[in-house]
């Protein structure tokens, strides 16, 4: 489809009007990037002197990053621990403008706190000298224990309140412990009460009943998980698995990502509709597909069709994908990418 200047304007104008809520898994992603210059003599592995650090939400947190990035009233509904990642977490999202009152911080579990160490390294390239980063290892300090009674609790009344004061209930499941099907019963009748958009982003080790949801976003592998098929890049492949999970969860959007092939839309009553990778660059996919939920999930509940928001979820993944880190994108950036691919004034 071709978007006109005046439509989009309209859509991406609705933005700042736009209150979403996300709920799931939430993380701390820190990254360490240091210079090898030797090996250890204490073991055969590179000594990593630190340069530069810097830490950004991640897991559920870095959808309400994308979201508030694009300028949607963005809150957070999730639990983290008292512990220091837990409070560095919140600060960060507090500096975005993201609400947390809907955080439950609780001494039983930690702070999901993902470190990666990352080796500085310069090439030549055209005559030019280049840095590059290769990461070395990654370290996860976190629990996938269901939570607490108490948490549990706590945070369903925080739901129950919430979801009717908000267009749209995001549930992010990175498998955690967070997201089980109690829950998601709960905000499927919750939103469904109150006429709201609920999409999510399931996750193939919690095969969950998502019946009621607005928006399933799956990529490729996970398509396939779901719908217990083998796995394939055949086209045809794909179309068979969206229409298992069309079928066994009855949703209204089922948008398959499909990394450099783009993305997939089915909807009940219409033809599938593939829109191509719009990515000039790509230089890190990491969190595209946190991108692409939170585009897709704000331009519907701006107004957009499915179709219009497909558009957009992949115009904005093409811009992500062009940074480094697990990145977001501003309206201004999302404009002048489909001025780049569509011409759009």
């Amino acid at each position: 489809m071709h978007f006109t200047s005046a439509r989009l304007a309209e859509i991406l104008g609705a933005f700042p009007r736009s209150k979403i809520l996300v709920i799931g898994d939430l993380m701390l992603d820190e990254f360490l990037w240091g210079k090898v210059t030797r090996i250890s003599p204490e073991a055969p592995v590179p000594v990593v002197d630190i340069q530069r650090r810097a830490a950004y939400p991640g897991g559920a947190a870095n959808v309400a990053r994308n979201l508030a990035s694009l300028g949607a009233h963005t809150g957070l509904a999730g639990v983290i621990g008292q512990d220091v990642p837990g409070q560095h977490l919140v600060q960060l999202l507090t500096e975005e403008g993201i609400t947390t009152g809907s955080i439950r911080k609780t001494p039983l579990r930690p702070t999901t706190h993902k470190t990666r160490i990352c080796a500085i390294t310069r090439q030549l390239h055209d005559h030019l000298e280049i840095e590059d980063q290769q990461q070395i290892v990654r370290v996860d300090d976190e629990s996938r224990a269901p939570l607490d009674p108490e948490s549990r609790r706590w945070l369903f009344d925080r739901l129950r309140a919430e979801i009717s004061s908000h267009d749209a209930v995001i549930i992010e499941d990175y498998a955690k412990g967070l997201i089980d099907q109690e829950l998601v019963t709960l905000v499927v009748a919750e939103a469904k009460k109150h006429g709201k958009i609920v999409a999510i982003d399931p996750n193939p080790n919690n095969p969950f009943d998502w019946s009621g949801g607005t928006v399933l976003k799956p990529n490729r592998r996970e398509a396939f998980l779901a719908a217990g098929l083998p796995y394939s890049s055949d086209e045809e492949a794909v179309l068979k698995a969206g229409a298992v999970l069309q079928k066994k969860h009855a949703i209204r959007h089922l948008l398959i990502t499909l990394g450099e092939a783009g993305m997939l839309l089915l909807e009940q009553g219409q033809k599938p509709y593939h829109t191509p990778t719009r990515a000039q660059d790509v230089f890190d996919v990491s969190g595209a597909g946190d991108t692409a939920i939170a585009a897709f999930t704000l331009a519907l509940a701006a107004g957009a069709t499915g179709i219009e928001a497909a558009e957009i979820a992949n115009h904005a993944a093409g811009v992500v994908v062009g940074k480094l880190g697990t990145a977001t994108l501003n309206v201004d950036e999302l404009h002048e990418m489909f001025i780049k691919t569509e011409g759009v004034a």
